[in-house]
This record gives structure tokens, C-alpha cells and sequence, in this order.
């Protein structure tokens, strides 16, 4: 690729930015309750870190491995995880995107769950084989301490507990049990434990005697009338939380539904507090959940306050302080994916009043029942300013299902139609100045919708278009001359169907039978339509329905036009009638430049011989119109199939665009269209309305278009479009085509500024159109008259001086592939070319205008994401400020960007994962628990895991890796995570140390106080002596209960 300018508009390579949506295939999930962030892992190595609105971050493993765990190091801006291909990872949090500072890669033993307790340095691995092994989190080394926890309680699957005592290296006890255990949850007093079973029980133990469980309970079994109990799934998860408010304890777990209840096949949430049991059944099967409780602190009452449940296609969270158990209203767009997305259309710099109108009418769609609590994933800091990239708001939702009749048994679908959903959207043009808005559906319909302030109440418009042909009727010079239709043979286009002479004709005949072959039906009663987008008129195409392959709507000219594989139609959406219904073989005419016999309308062969030819021809190719009060019949023209000719999806079709190799009989797609000012013939004075075409073989034509200036007469006058040209040839399919002024910017298309069509009507006042028109006028400064057009082929690109119709420039954009999405983009002030070709590049070049002689000037080439998906080439699109996105996955929306100016701002635009905040103290369990309240004491897990007691692991069990970040960088890093954390741990071991010695000189002071008193009644006291004796023992109490209070040495257990 040429390389960029020294000062380049765009990037030397493609910058990912932001995610957005449900991640896909979930897997774990983790929360900070002091940072209040949440992570979620996904099967295909990715990690979502989400906080409040706008505080949203992905990244990505480089070797793609399912995320099986995380763990969060509470408040200190780092994140563990454990992925499937056995490496553990800690990621730096403390910068805006995250970094990977350590990795450690188990050779020998699989990783099957972790644990991190809250404040401390050493991280618990289990493996597969049964091990316990202790990672050191600021080395990220195995130590020589393997467990083959003051206590450690162990599960394993096969139903045995293991309570291990770290100091003595030896186990306290066992408990076996008949059915399998799948998770165990401390009670934090530490003195009982809850298991969760195979068999849908759940058993509490206790540690004073451990033979039997306490308590067993089936909490959706019940015992039948013959004595068995009722069989149950299994409880896979339990979590066994403690409220200061209630003396009941929460106690929340999935699963254990009896499988003969009803919906017993759906997933459900049980919580359970007190005598209540509360089921909450789920959409989707749920991957994990987890309690937010006020403490970090496990072995202090946990407050649960809501519950964060990660299902398989949604994330929900519960609030528990609420008795009916309301859910939180879920900021994060996470439901793109409600149905399958099909098509994406990107659109930056649009009318500021746009976004706030359509937000108001979208909030009335919300559902309500919410919690009226804030939303509780409230950590990091983003600053609300000019810039808000990172966030995406779902403003308004639209279902085109709602205009259609719901389908009978045995409708709703043809055989010509592929076996998905019949009003599956397929593409979408949108002007968000005139708030025009056009669907297509898989069933071959265009839906146009008008946006309003206001409710209405009316009756949607239809028209049935066939548009078809018959590959063996062959136009004979005899029946042009019989047909008024073909009556003037120096046009290019045989039909003008929008003369005067037409329509009246058209309204004289008599009604024709529906044609009826239809996928789906048009409602026909007046229907009460809610403020937002209204549809106003829907056209279809039946006799077989073909799948639309372009589309293009102008507010300011009133015109619709779309096309498929057998041609093009042109609607006029605001008279509601077909101005032209043509083959992409008759758009030639005499023209053909491939030399292909033009082919007739298609006959009805059950038609009776004694008509006239106009009338005959007529009656065989009608369209019927249906509107409050109207119905008319206007000439169409009809062709088959696509095939793989027009689709995208087929990537294995030959792109030859030579004419040796292009048969006579092949079909010709329409694959883009554009309304614009231009110059529909060469040579032309003046600019006018004109519609470009764009065929499959490379055929570039142009059809001028004669709208009536007035605007009391477009509602009456017909529009007329005259003969087409062909203009230009270029390598394989048409994607794209732009105008750009003699300066080199680009040529906005007219429009009709919005004007609400329910509002009130002021009697004194006639509504009027009010059109932007944006006329490439000749530049008399440059010396050049006319315009630019930039077309853009799957092969090269080309720009072309209108009027004259000379090609300036030609460029072959690839040789060895071809391009799927091309857009001509505005980039710093420059216009680009984007490119996505099909093997994954994405390349740039830019509109130069050296001395008057236009150029396309490569800018980048870059290999950025091979093609394994034909979602990514359906959604990939382009936006001007060099923006881009796609569907990564079937539930995620990615955002990229190759402009340096936004490269340079993505930090000031992306929110702070970490903020600083102060760790909570513990609770102060006051001198008397403290003192009495238990028989834990105090030790250094130094002592324990660190080398110099437990020594070196050995060096074939796990590898170490430096990060990516490079060694320098890591030092550079060390110095703002690990450092401070392994600064802070110093501190607190030193802060420990002493304490501890204070509790030991305490103690020794208390008895030689108590010795010193007793001799002190013995002897003669010296005034002297009694002056200080008193105070040195007052001294010694104080001391004692600060060093047995303090909140640094709760429940006798030092923090490390």
C-alpha cells in the first residue's frame, strides 16, 4: 500500500473503540463493591468492565480462550482471570484501556476454580486433579505451598468437604455426603456453612459437629402420598447472606425446581427470607449470578442489597430491598439482539433537535414496574461534555410487523421466500432532516414511514408492483410500432408512464384481479397509529415476489425508488402511484452495451385476443393501488429470480465484468440507486433532478427526472422521467455513487425540511413544502462547470466531470479480492473513499484535486479482520469524522475509527475504570467479642506461602509470562498498581508486625502489673514508687483494649 502523507487525515492502522450490546456467549461474571464496576467474561476471550453510563470497556485475550473466571482485587484497580486454556491474567485497571501486566500458564494441571480473599496478596488455584495451589498476586509466582485454607473449606463434586488448616498443613475434618455438591456458601460468623446438591437440597453443617447436616432441605420438593420425594433439579449455586435488619438470612440460589411442575423447564432465580419463597423465572438459562452486599468484608454481616443475575442472551438485576423484588431499569443497550440484527446504517453529524425528539417518544415505549432505586453499577468517572462517544442510548424502537395482518394457518409465507421471518428487515434508508424513513423487508415490501408529534388515526396506502419479465418473449420491431408504449424510437427508455396520456388511460379501464401470490397482507382498515414514525404507504411485489437489492427515497423531490434482480421502480410516494416500472434490459433500450435482445413485459397467456394492443399491453402489466378513496392501475414490468447475480451473500460468484464473458441471457441487477442535481443528458446547460443506477455488471445510468416547480402543482401534475443514458462501465457490481463540487466537497442531496403531518393547521396559513436544494452551480472562480461523480464498482473506482461525462480518473481498488461496503465519507475537512473488501482490508483514499486534475490517492491498506462471518459484510457501514462499525457477534456492535484527530481524543472521551477511594473499615467488634469471641489467632501468611518457609514451586508446573506491555513498561506500571498495592501490603504487614509485638509486651506489662500490685500491698510503698506505679498500670489496660479492639485485628486474624 502507498504510504500515507506525512500529515495524514486517517490512521496507519484501524483502532477499535468501543463495544456495545449483550456480550456475546457469557460465561463468568464479577463485581467490586467498593469501585462498584462489574466485569463479565465470554466464551471467545473477551472481558466487558461496565460502571455507570458511558464507564463501558472490552478487551480482548490475545489467544481467544473461554474466560472461566474472575476475580476482582477489591479496590486496587486490577482484575484476575482464569481462562480455559489454563493461564491465569492480571490486568492494570488503572489506565483507561486495560493491560495485561502478568500471565501464568499451567502446564501440567487444569484450573478449575480460583479465590482471592479481600485484602490479601496470595490467590487460591484449584485444579482438576484435586490440588490447591497459592499464586502470589505481586509476583504472579507459584509459592512451594501446595495443598494436596487460619481454615480453608474445600468442595469436590463427588460430595466430600475439606476443612484445612493453613498452619498446621493438616485437615481439620471431613464431611462426605451421598449427592454431588455444587457450591458451598460460608455463614459469616464462620461457625456454619451451606452446601447447595445434585438432588435439589440444600444442607447446612456446622463446625462443632460435623457427622450430619444440621438442617436438609428440599425447598421445591415436596413428599408424594406413596413417600418418595418429588425429583428435583440441581441447585448449582447457593448464596447464604446475612441482613442486620432481619434476624432471617437471604439465602438465594438457581435451580431445584421440580421437574413436574409447571415451567419446570425454565430457568428460575429462587429467594428465599424467612417463611417467603420468591421464583423468578427467567427468559434464558442463566450462567451466573452474584449478591451485592455493603461490606467487602466476609466475615461481617453482608446487607444483601440486590442480585446481578448473567443469563445466556440478558443481564437483569434483582432489588432485594423491596419486598415484591423489582428489577433495575438496565441503563446498557443489552437487548440489540431482541430479534436477529440484519442490517446496520450508521449516521454521524445529524440536526441536533433529532436525538432529544426521538428519546421523548421512545421513553414512552418503556416498560414500567421498574425499581425506583438508582442503578447500583454506578463506579468509574465519565465525564459528560461535547464528546459523548462511549455511550450508546436505545432512543426508539419500530416494529413493521405492526402493519401487516397476522398470517392464517398455511400463510404467511411462499415457497419463493427463504424460511425466515417474513418481516425480516433487509436494508434501511433514513433522512433524519426531512425525518423520512424506509424499510424493506425480505418479503420484497417498502414500508415508507413519516415521523409525528402527534397520534393519528388513518388507513395505509399500498401499491402491488410485478416486476418480472419472461426470459423467451422477445420484442419484435412489429410490436414496437404497434405499441404506443415503444412509439418513439430514438428514446432510450421505452416507457413514460408518467404522461398525462397515460393515466387517463389507466383510470378508463375496468378493475384487474390482485395478483395473488403474497407473502404478507397489508392491513386495510384505518388503524390509531402513536406518536413517533406513522407508516404511510407500502408497496409490494408479487407474482413471485423477488428480494429488493437497492433502495433510495428524496424528500425533496417526493420519489422512491427501488430495484431487484429484473429491474427498477420509481413511486411517487406523494401522488401514491408507479412512475416507472421497468426491466434493467428495457432501461437500454437500442443503448444495450452488451447487445442483449430487450425483453417485453410479461403476457398473460389466459388473455382474449379481441383487444386492442394499448389496452391488451396494459391490462397484462398492471399494478393496483389501494388508498383511502383510490384505486388505479398502472403499467409495471416484471423479471425473475436474483440467484446469486445481486446477492452479497455469495462470495463464490465470478467477478468478470468483460463482455465476451457476460451471456446474453444473464440477469442484471439493480445494486445501487441516487437521486441527486445533476445533468441527466451530456451537454446539458443546467443541473436538474436525476436518478443514477447502478446495475450488477458494472453499467452506470442515468435518468433525468421533470418534477413540477410549484407547489400547488406537484400535487397534481405528473412527474415525468425521461429517456435513460449510459454513462459509465466499470469492473464488477455498482455500490456506491457521490457528488463533489468543483472545490472537491461533497454535494448534499436535497431535502424537504420536516414539518409534522398531524400538527395543527393554521386556516390563515397554507402549508408549504420548504426544500434545501444544494445545485452544483458552475464555478466560475475555478474556471470548471459542473460536477464530479465519484462511482465506486467491487473492483475500481472512478471519477467523472458532469456534463460532459469525461472520466478524469480511474483507480483498480483490488486485484485479488472485492469490495463488499464502500462509502464516500468526509474525514478533517478531506473526502474519502472506505473500502471493506471481502479478505478483510480496509483501505482509504482521498479526493485530491491537484491543478485541476481530480485523483484518488491511497491512504491506507490495512488487513484488518478476515471474513469468517457473513454478518460482518451485511453490517459493515461507514460514517463521515472516519467512523465505522460493525456486528462483531450476533449480540455486540463494534466501532472503529482510522481517523487520527479521533484516535488522538478516544482518551478524553473514554470514562476512568478506577477511582480512588477510601477502603470502608471494618466493623469493631468491641473488647468483649473481640476478646472472648473466638479461637482464631493471628498469623503471617508470609509465613506460610512465602518462599523462605514453603520454597520454590517447580518450574514445569507453570510458566510465568511478562506482559505485552514490555519489561520497561511493566516497571512503569509496577510503579502505579502492583507498586502501590505491594506498598500498601508492606505497610499493613508493618502495621501487623507492631501490633503484634504491642499485644506481646501488653500482655507482659498486665503481668508484671498484677506481680507488682500484689507486693505493693506487701510492702511499704515509697512515695516515690506509688507516684508512678498507678499510672503505669492504668497505661497497660489502655493498651490492651486498643490492641484487642482495633479493627485491624478482627476476628484474631491479621490483615495481610
Amino acid at each position: 500500500p502507498h504510504p500515507p502523507p506525512p500529515h495524514s487525515v486517517v490512521l496507519s492502522f484501524v483502532l477499535q473503540t468501543v463495544r456495545h450490546g449483550f456480550p456475546y456467549q457469557p460465561t463468568c461474571l464479577a463485581f467490586d463493591p467498593v469501585q462498584k464496576i462489574l466485569a463479565i467474561g465470554s466464551r471467545t476471550g473477551g472481558i466487558r468492565i461496565l460502571g455507570r453510563p458511558g464507564v463501558d470497556c472490552y478487551s480482548q485475550h490475545e489467544s481467544g480462550a473461554a474466560v472461566l473466571q474472575l476475580q476482582f482485587l477489591i479496590n486496587e484497580g486490577a482484575l484476575v482471570t482464569a481462562c480455559a486454556d489454563d493461564t491465569l491474567h492480571l490486568w492494570n485497571l488503572r489506565q483507561r484501556r486495560p493491560a495485561i501486566l502478568h500471565s501464568l500458564k499451567f502446564n501440567r494441571e487444569r484450573i478449575t476454580f480460583c479465590h482471592l480473599p479481600f485484602q490479601s496478596k496470595w490467590l487460591y488455584v484449584g485444579t482438576e486433579r484435586g490440588n490447591t495451589h497459592i499464586v502470589n498476586i505481586e509476583s504472579f509466582v507459584l509459592s512451594g505451598y501446595v495443598i494436596m485454607w487460619n481454615k480453608l473449606l474445600i468442595g469436590f463434586e463427588s460430595g466430600t468437604v475439606v476443612q484445612w488448616d493453613l498452619r498446621a498443613k493438616k485437615v481439620d475434618f471431613r464431611i462426605y455426603y451421598d449427592e454431588a455438591i455444587h457450591s458451598v456458601s460460608w455463614h459469616h460468623e464462620g461457625k456454619q456453612f451451606m452446601c447447595s446438591h445434585s438432588d435439589g437440597s440444600l444442607t447446612v453443617w456446622n463446625l462443632r459437629n460435623t457427622s450430619r447436616p444440621i438442617q436438609v432441605t428440599y425447598p421445591h420438593g415436596k413428599i408424594l402420598k406413596d413417600g418418595r420425594k418429588e425429583s428435583c433439579k440441581p441447585i448449582l449455586k447457593v448464596e447464604y447472606k446475612t441482613s442486620r435488619n432481619s434476624s432471617e438470612p437471604f439465602i438465594i440460589f438457581s435451580g431445584g425446581l421440580s421437574y413436574d411442575k409447571a415451567g419446570g423447564r425454565r430457568p428460575t432465580l429462587t429467594i428465599m427470607h424467612g417463611k417467603a419463597i420468591t421464583v423468578l423465572e427467567m427468559d434464558h438459562p442463566i450462567v451466573e449470578f452474584l449478591v451485592l452486599c455493603d461490606t467487602p468484608y466476609s466475615n461481617e454481616v453482608q446487607d444483601p442489597y440486590a442480585v446481578v443475575v448473567l443469563l445466556e442472551k440478558d443481564f437483569i438485576v434483582v432489588d432485594l430491598t423491596q419486598s415484591n423484588f423489582p428489577i433495575f431499569e438496565n441503563p446498557y443497550p443489552m437487548d440489540i439482539h431482541e430479534s436477529p440484527v440484519t442490517c446496520t446504517a450508521y449516521f454521524a453529524q445529524c440536526p441536533p433537535d433529532i436525538i432529544p425528539i426521538l428519546y421523548s417518544i421512545g421513553a414512552k415505549q418503556k416498560k414500567t414496574g421498574y425499581s425506583h432505586k438508582e442503578w447500583p453499577v454506578s463506579g468509574g468517572t465519565w465525564t459528560l461534555g461535547s464528546q459523548t462517544y462511549p455511550e450508546i442510548i436505545m432512543l426508539y424502537k419500530l416494529k413493521t410487523s405492526k402493519v401487516f395482518e397476522k398470517p392464517k394457518a398455511g400463510e404467511g409465507r411462499t415457497t419463493e421466500v427463504l424460511d425466515e421471518d417474513p418481516y425480516a428487515v433487509q436494508m434501511v434508508s433514513w433522512c433524519p432532516h426531512s425525518r423520512l424513513f424506509c424499510v424493506v423487508g425480505i418479503s420484497a415490501h417498502v414500508i415508507l414511514y413519516r415521523f409525528s408529534k402527534h397520534d393519528a388515526n388513518t388507513q395505509i396506502a399500498s401499491l402491488e408492483v410485478r416486476l418480472q419479465f419472461d426470459s423467451d418473449d422477445a420484442v419484435s420491431p412489429s410490436e414496437n410500432e404497434n405499441n404506443p408504449c415503444f412509439s418513439d424510437p430514438s428514446s432510450h427508455s421505452p416507457l413514460q408512464p408518467g404522461s398525462p396520456v397515460h393515466l387517463s388511460l389507466l383510470l378508463s379501464l375496468p378493475p384487474l384481479p390482485r395478483p395473488a401470490s403474497r407473502c404478507v397482507r397489508v392491513k386495510s382498515r384505518a388503524l390509531r397509529m402513536p406518536p413517533g414514525y406513522q407508516a404511510e404507504l407500502v408497496v409490494q411485489l408479487v407474482c413471485p415476489p423477488q428480494q429488493i437489492t437497492s433502495l433510495d427515497i428524496n424528500s425533496a423531490y417526493g420519489l422512491l425508488a427501488f430495484g431487484n434482480c429484473n429491474g427498477v421502480a420509481v413511486v411517487d410516494y406523494l401522488q401514491k402511484t408507479i412512475l416507472m416500472c421497468v426491466s434493467t434490459l428495457d432501461l437500454y433500450g437500442a443503448a444495450d452495451p452488451y447487445q442483449r435482445l430487450t425483453r417485453s413485459p410479461r403476457r398473460n397467456r389466459q388473455s382474449t385476443s379481441g383487444r386492442e394492443k394499448p389496452t391488451e399491453f396494459l391490462r397484462h402489466t398492471h399494478t393496483q393501488i389501494k388508498g383511502p378513496g383510490r384505486k388505479l392501475s398502472l403499467p409495471t414490468d416484471l423479471k425473475p429470480d436474483l440467484g446469486t447475480v445481486g446477492e452479497k451473500n455469495s462470495f463464490s460468484r465470478s467477478r468478470s465484468s468483460s463482455v465476451s464473458s457476460i451471456d446474453r441471457d444473464t440477469k442484471e441487477a439493480v445494486t445501487t440507486l441516487q437521486f441527486g442535481e445533476s445533468y441527466g443528458r451530456k451537454g446539458e446547460p443546467l443541473p436538474s433532478a436525476c436518478l443514477w443506477v447502478g446495475t450488477s455488471l458494472g453499467v452506470v445510468l442515468l435518468l433525468p427526472i421533470s418534477i413540477p416547480a410549484e407547489d400547488e402543482d406537484r400535487m397534481e401534475e405528473p412527474v415525468t422521467i425521461g429517456p435513460s443514458s449510459t454513462v459509465l462501465m466499470l469492473k464488477g457490481s455498482v455500490l456506491r455513487f457521490a457528488f463533489l463540487d468543483c472545490g472537491g466537497a461533497l454535494i448534499q442531496s436535497p431535502y424537504e425540511v420536516w414539518r409534522d403531518p398531524n400538527g395543527p393547521e393554521d386556516p390563515d396559513r397554507t402549508r408549504r413544502r420548504k426544500l434545501v436544494n444544494f445545485s452544483p452551480w458552475p464555478s466560475h472562480e475555478a474556471g470548471v462547470d459542473g460536477h464530479m461523480a465519484v462511482v465506486c464498482s467491487e473492483k475500481q473506482a472512478k471519477v467523472m466531470l458532469m456534463p460532459s461525462q469525461t472520466v478524469l480518473f480511474a483507480h483498480n481498488v483490488t486485484e485479488s479480492s472485492f469490495i463488499l461496503r464502500a462509502d464516500v465519507v468526509s474525514v478533517c475537512s478531506s473526502v474519502c473513499l472506505a473500502c471493506f473488501c471481502a479478505n478483510g482490508h480496509v483501505m482509504t483514499l482521498r479526493s485530491v484535486l491537484p491543478a485541476l486534475l481530480p485523483s484518488l490517492r491511497p491512504l491506507m491498506d490495512i488487513n484488518y479482520l478476515p471474513l469468517t462471518d457473513m454478518r460482518i459484510a451485511r453490517t459493515f457501514v461507514f460514517t463521515n469524522g472516519g467512523q465505522a462499525l460493525y456486528l462483531s457477534s450476533p449480540t455486540e456492535i463494534q466501532r472503529i475509527t482510522y481517523s487520527q484527530e479521533m484516535a488522538d481524543n478516544l482518551q478524553d472521551m473514554l470514562g476512568e475504570l478506577f477511582t480512588p477511594i477510601e477502603t470502608p473499615e471494618a466493623q469493631n467488634k468491641g473488647f468483649l467479642k473481640g476478646f472472648f469471641g473466638g479461637n482464631a489467632q493471628p498469623f503471617d501468611r508470609e509465613e506460610l506461602f512465602g518462599e523462605a518457609a514453603a520454597g520454590k514451586a517447580s518450574r514445569s508446573l507453570a510458566q510465568h509470562i511478562p506482559g505485552p506491555m514490555g519489561l520497561e513498561n511493566m516497571k512503569a506500571a509496577a510503579g502505579g498498581v502492583v507498586g502501590d498495592l505491594a506498598r500498601a501490603r508492606i505497610a499493613l504487614d508493618q502495621r501487623g508486625e507492631r501490633l503484634g509485638e504491642l499485644e506481646e509486651r501488653t500482655a507482659l506489662m498486665m503481668n508484671s502489673a498484677e506481680i507488682f500490685s500484689t507486693h505493693a500491698h506487701q510492702v511499704q510503698p515509697d512515695s516515690q514508687s506509688a507516684r508512678y506505679s498507678q499510672p503505669a498500670s492504668q497505661s497497660v489496660i489502655k493498651s490492651a483494649n486498643m490492641s484487642v479492639s482495633h479493627p485491624d485485628c478482627m476476628s484474631g486474624h491479621k490483615i495481610t
